[in-house]
């Protein structure tokens, strides 16, 4: 992936410093995390984000930065969150007439508080509606190339879009909607979230195609990257790994070759009218 012709976003606040901490020996204690992400891959279910008590925990407390990150991991972050600013700022301008309100990535060790409850590193990298910030303990990564053999720097790009793609639905009105749509047939939550996630998919996607077109920041073999990630964190991947059997109607994001399918979608099309997961008849 090539950053060279990408600036860094000023919008990343770094908590890692003196943070509390999970797990044994400073580690963030996460080896059931493929179990977890069965529920919230890539982040937090929207469902049980809209439905967290409000308000910041109390009982954690971690100072944030504003000095930007200075180690090779959190650069690359403040580069790929400047990329889908700029991507999402001409996309907002050119095909909705709007303006894109900047979200703000925290980067965090093992748990921080945020405007949804505690986060931790065992949700994976999610996204809070209510304060409109990406979460990110970075050790997920590791996660990534050793536990799901999802590897490379594009893969890790991917799972910061996709994230923010939840922070574009929030903003196009579609989480309001998808918790109007949840109190009227609660029977479809999952069927619900699935379209949920298969839509920050497709917008990772729209993202990746228009920074190509811009900025040419695909190298050979970073989509395949990215296609490996959605692949190897299907709900049918990590039910069959995690517990030898695959149950379609517990899915909350969506099987591999829908995640791959939406990707590539949005990744084809650079559209966002070509993400409406919600009218599909089978997404």
């Amino acid at each position: 992936m090539r950053l060279d012709r990408s600036r860094s976003s000023s919008n990343v606040e770094d908590r890692r410093s003196g943070g509390p901490r999970l797990g044994r020996g400073g580690s963030i204690g996460i080896g059931g995390l493929i179990l977890a992400l069965v529920a919230v891959y890539f982040g937090v279910d929207p469902a049980v984000v809209l439905n967290m008590v409000e308000g910041t925990d109390s009982s954690v407390s971690t100072p944030a930065s504003t000095v930007p990150p200075d180690d090779p991991q959190g650069q690359f972050v403040a580069k790929v969150l400047g990329e889908t600013e700029d991507v999402w700022s001409a996309i907002f301008a050119q095909q909705t007439n709007g303006q894109y309100p900047e979200p703000r990535l925290v980067l965090y060790r093992g748990m921080t508080p945020t405007a949804c409850g505690t986060g931790q590193a065992a949700m994976g990298p999610f996204y809070c509606p209510a304060d409109q910030r990406v979460y990110l303990d970075l050790a997920f990564f590791d996660e990534m190339q050793q536990r799901l053999n999802a590897s490379g720097d594009f893969a890790q790009a991917y799972v910061i879009a996709h994230e923010v793609g939840h922070h574009v639905q929030n903003a196009l009105g579609t989480f309001e909607r998808y918790a109007t749509a949840r109190q009227q047939a609660p029977a479809q939550a999952n069927a619900l979230s699935v379209r949920m996630e298969l839509q920050a998919d497709c917008y990772a996607g729209v993202w990746a195609h228009h920074a190509q077109a811009e900025r040419q920041i695909l190298e050979p073999g970073d989509v395949e990257e990215a296609i490996n990630a959605a692949a190897a964190v299907g709900d049918d991947t990590l039910q069959r790994r995690s517990q030898g059997q695959v149950v379609p109607d517990s899915f909350t994001h969506g099987s591999s070759a829908q995640r791959v399918r939406w990707f590539q979608r949005g990744l084809e099309s650079g559209q966002l009218r070509e993400c409406d997961t919600f009218a599909a008849a089978n997404p």
